[in-house]
């Protein structure tokens, strides 16, 4: 009795993993799907959208960063740890505002690169 409900048991197993390989094989293959292909100057403009969105949030974060590490400079009331701390958060927001600027130049150059449009 035990090997008969194991048995069953596998038995159900397999027919269960077999069933989508049984009723794609009754189905047939699907027709392709219609539309127009995607062309490399979409896709160079899709990734220059996303970049250009991306560099003006972070530049603007920057720019937040850089006004808040100035307040609180101007805030310090002569406490130099204050300051310091001040003065390296300015340093960090121009830091990111100018590595921002760089992978956005990088990805306009792969971008003109992989369209073939840097050389023409």
């Amino acid at each position: 009795m035990k090997n008969t409900k194991k048995f069953m048991y596998v038995g159900m197993m397999v027919m269960a993993l077999l069933m989508p390989v049984l009723v794609l094989a009754l189905v047939g293959p699907t027709p392709p799907v219609g539309g127009t292909p995607v062309t490399l100057s979409e896709i160079e403009a899709r990734i220059r959208q996303i970049a250009q969105f991306i560099i003006i949030v972070s530049v603007i974060l920057a720019v937040i960063f850089i006004i808040w590490g100035g307040i609180a400079y101007m805030t310090a009331g002569g406490d130099e740890t204050r300051a310091g701390a001040a003065k390296t958060r300015i340093w960090n927001g121009v830091i990111g505002a100018a590595v921002v600027l760089a992978v956005g130049v990088i990805l306009q150059t792969l971008a003109a690169l992989i369209t073939r449009s840097f050389f023409s």
